[in-house]
């Protein structure tokens, strides 16, 4: 099979250019920052400091694998509030009574699709902040979920892929180290970003954004052909994963490396 240029190679040019940017002491411009939504009116008039984090999605469940790594991200999203200011009540609180509503009204997760009944998410949610609210003054539910969907790394000759405010080099797996010349740069890979949702004590919308984290596929090197396929460690970068944490708060929490419009 020929080789063209090996991954490790893009993957230092990558990092050099990243390091030239911080360096400089000016974000990147990245287009592909998510449109966040803020009331920022409402943030003004009622500010938020006591949040707790729900363990459940607001949208469509999360795949397996996905599901595994949430717990050690939610820890992560908790320790970034803490470090802006904010009271993060224990998640423990919010599934207990979580439960309870459960019991009360049904799941509102279809397993067979994983999609979610709104009409009885919001019963329970009403329940969840009535029973919260007889022993805790909390200002703000948020959400954290972690969604997947396809990118391709077909972006110029360092084959770099940009979604959700973050650039990524693709990564490979197997015991090779190169890619043949007519591997298909279009095909379409996996990635996650952090979705997070905020909403205030009466359950009103106040924020919502999403930033990218990373890639969950990997170039298979044993494929002659070239094809993606997953990662055997999924989002195992704390780095990336912060990167994600930071795009996904802003303008919730100011961030000096916000790489969109001003």
């Amino acid at each position: 099979m020929r080789r063209l240029t090996t991954l490790s190679r893009l993957a230092a040019l990558s990092a050099s250019a990243v390091l030239l940017a911080a360096c400089s002491g000016t974000p990147t411009y990245n287009s592909s920052t998510y449109g966040y939504k803020i009331d920022q009116k409402k943030l003004d008039a009622q500010p938020v400091r006591t949040v707790v984090l729900a363990h459940v999605n607001l949208g469509t469940q999360s795949r397996n694998y996905l599901e595994k790594q949430a717990p050690r991200i939610d820890a992560q999203v908790a320790a970034y509030l803490k470090e802006n200011g904010f009271k993060v009540l224990p998640q423990r609180e919010f599934e207990q009574h979580w439960k309870t509503a459960v019991r009360a009204f049904g799941d509102p997760v279809d397993p067979t699709s994983g999609k979610v009944n709104m009409k009885t998410f919001a019963q329970i949610m009403h329940k969840v902040r009535d029973q919260m609210a007889k022993s805790n003054e909390i200002d703000a539910f948020i959400f954290t979920d972690l969604v997947e969907f396809d990118v391709s790394f077909s972006g110029g000759l360092k084959h770099l892929a940009r979604w959700d405010g973050v650039t990524r080099a693709p990564t490979m797996q197997g015991p090779g180290d190169g890619v043949s010349m007519d591997f298909d740069w279009g095909m379409l890979a996996a990635v996650v970003s952090l979705q997070v949702t905020i909403y205030d004590k009466n359950l009103d919308p106040l924020f919502s954004s999403r930033g990218g984290i990373d890639a969950t596929e990997a170039i298979d090197s044993r494929s002659s052909k070239g094809r993606f396929i997953r990662r055997r460690n999924i989002l195992e970068n704390d780095s990336n994963i912060m990167e994600g944490i930071q795009l996904a708060f802003y303008p919730f929490i100011a961030w000096e490396g916000w790489p969109g419009n001003p």
